[in-house]
């Protein structure tokens, strides 16, 4: 069904613009943007499709999540004593430890709290380079292990980071893999609850041939503005997009690298990863390693899933623009990459497709970016056969692609709105609208800003450019000018100089245009101000892009605020000692 609907949709969409670019005969210009458009398209109209059946799950079903998760019912109503021993990995590289070490010391005391603390041990796995943050790592683990004296506790750091973040979880397999039969992947900023934890434990203990469990991921409240306005849209388009994906993916879900409960040992004896040859184009190891594991353990006779619940599950999202750039690089190699492995034998149609549709993610930011740098061409076409353009046609088109490209966030704004107890998880109607006003302005002007970076990177890959594994920057912090004029310059100048140029051949057709082009213009001003965190305090003191979570006292979260307990506030006396 799901595929019916998908290339129905994409043929109808290509032949309506194809009717429109024939009305006055075909051209180059034509053909070229014929061929972005079909380039482009796939990622929107399965965006939408996954959406369109999410909202329906969520909204005209009677049980909507007993139809995509019926598995999620072994989690509920029960007090036994876990039975499978639980391995909980906290994966550091050159990141914060305080922070890190912070939120494992909260998610083990939330464990123990749910009386199953004995069935998990804690492995905290360092490829930190950096020999001072080695130093604070090892004396926080030291301390760590103090607090939780009863639990097993390992702290190990490689001298070399060979394979990332993949090669640093198959070394546990090789050392401790066989102790255990689960293991919980955190990344240094995953917060989750002890009862979310023991619930996902449960759910595999029942059922065995379940090999990947990932949580619904969302994210936490932020001083950073950028990080506010983003999670706040992410937050409602996720839920309907994970609902309908997760439905008709099924049992060859997706796994996102962390906050998952994995079944160990189909997962080292089946998932390992193989290393491209670095004489090839995009060779090495597999930067985004999360998914192929998915589909090796797929292609092992376990199921993969995805729990579309908004359950105890956190990460924390860039505070910039810049460290969002960086991370979507990462991705955008480690995604291409998937390119040599399309043809590995045993994978199931619906795991080889992941992989396909993980590639046209971001094969689609280049061929709209073509599209875009195009319009001063298309606007002056128009302009000189304004008789024989069918304006209407195109402005249908125009209505109804960039419905179909909200269609995640609208499908999730309005599954709050109808309802009045999830608006007031919000801080109410008015402050929600507020909210999602400002996340819509900003998704385009994000969407300019990263997709030139993106397809000015991808550029780069063909020359052999890329980009290593690295800490990544979670504190908020403010961008200064000068750093944000040197890494951003391109946009303004592909901003001004389109704008100026369509203005100067059609106003008219600058004035649509401007939801896709004015990110460009404006890219270092939107980057340094939504930086802030002066903003970002200022958003939350009114309630404007709050998460429920700010609403509601959450222990877990709430923990994390204060000055650093646990394991963080003894570190000091064994650094002394």
């Amino acid at each position: 069904m799901v595929t019916v609907l998908n290339v129905a949709t994409y043929l109808g969409l290509l032949t309506w613009i194809g009717a429109i670019l024939a009305s006055s005969g075909w051209s180059g210009l034509d053909a070229l943007l014929l061929a972005g458009f079909a380039i482009g398209l796939p990622w929107t109209v399965l965006g939408f499709w996954n959406a369109a059946i999410g909202y329906w799950l969520l909204r005209n079903t009677s049980n909507g999540l007993a139809r995509v998760a019926p598995f999620a019912k072994a989690a509920e109503g029960r007090s036994a004593p876990l039975h499978i021993k639980t391995a909980i990995l906290l994966t550091l590289r050159n990141e914060n430890p305080s922070r890190a070490f912070q939120r494992l010391s909260v998610m083990c005391q939330s464990i123990e709290a749910t009386g199953q603390g004995k069935a998990f041990s804690y492995f905290i796995l360092s490829d930190t380079s950096d020999p001072v943050i080695g130093i604070e790592e090892e004396a926080l683990a030291e301390a760590f292990a103090v607090e939780a004296s009863s639990r097993r506790t390992v702290y190990r750091r490689r001298t070399d980071n060979s394979g990332y973040k993949a090669g640093n979880i198959r070394d546990f397999g090789r050392r401790w893999g066989k102790t255990v039969e689960l293991m919980l992947v955190l990344d240094a900023d995953s917060l989750m609850t002890g009862e979310t934890i023991v619930r996902m434990v449960r759910i595999m203990q029942t059922y065995p041939r379940l090999g990947i469990l990932q949580s619904l991921i969302i994210g936490m409240p932020s001083k950073s503005a950028f990080a506010r306005i983003f999670q706040f849209g992410m937050r409602q388009g996720m839920r309907p997009y994970t609902m309908g994906y997760a439905w008709w993916t099924a049992d060859c879900g997706a796994y996102w690298g962390h906050n998952a409960l994995i079944r160990t040992k189909p997962f080292f004896d089946e998932c390992d990863l193989p290393v491209l040859p670095s004489d090839k184009l995009l060779g090495g190891p597999i930067l985004s390693h999360d998914q192929v594991e998915a589909t090796f353990m797929r292609r092992a006779g376990y199921e993969v899933r995805i729990w579309p619940e908004e359950a105890g599950s956190w990460e924390e999202n860039p505070p910039t623009i810049l460290d969002f750039i960086r991370r979507d690089m990462r991705w955008c190699q480690g995604n291409l990459q998937y390119i040599h492995l399309l043809l590995e034998k045993g994978l199931l149609p619906t795991s080889r497709f992941q992989l396909i549709w993980a590639i046209l993610m971001f094969l689609s930011i280049p061929a709209w970016t073509v599209i875009i740098a195009l319009l001063p061409f298309i606007a002056h076409e128009i302009k000189s056969s304004a008789q024989a353009f069918p304006v209407t046609l195109a402005m249908a088109l125009y209505v109804v692609f960039m419905t179909m490209h909200l269609a995640p966030k609208l499908a999730g704004f309005f599954n709050i709105l109808v309802n009045r107890d999830r608006r007031a998880r919000y801080g109410g109607a008015l402050r929600f609208l507020c909210g999602t006003a400002i996340e819509l302005v900003f998704s385009f002007l994000l969407g300019a800003v990263t997709t030139l970076c993106t397809t000015i990177f991808m550029a780069g890959l063909l020359f052999r450019r890329t980009i290593t594994w690295s800490g990544q920057a979670r504190d908020a912090h403010s961008l200064e000018w000068g750093t944000a004029v040197r890494r951003l310059w391109p946009q303004t100048v592909f901003g001004l100089a389109l704008t100026g140029t369509i203005g100067a051949i059609s106003p008219t057709t600058l004035l649509f245009s401007l939801p896709l082009t004015i990110g460009y213009a404006v890219a270092i001003p939107f980057a340094v101000w939504t930086s802030r965190p002066a903003l970002g305090e200022w958003m939350a003191r009114r309630g404007i892009c709050t998460l429920p979570e700010e609403h509601e006292t959450v222990e877990e979260i709430e923990r994390t605020k204060g000055p650093a307990t646990g394991p963080v506030a003894v570190v000091k006396e064994i650094q002394d000692t």
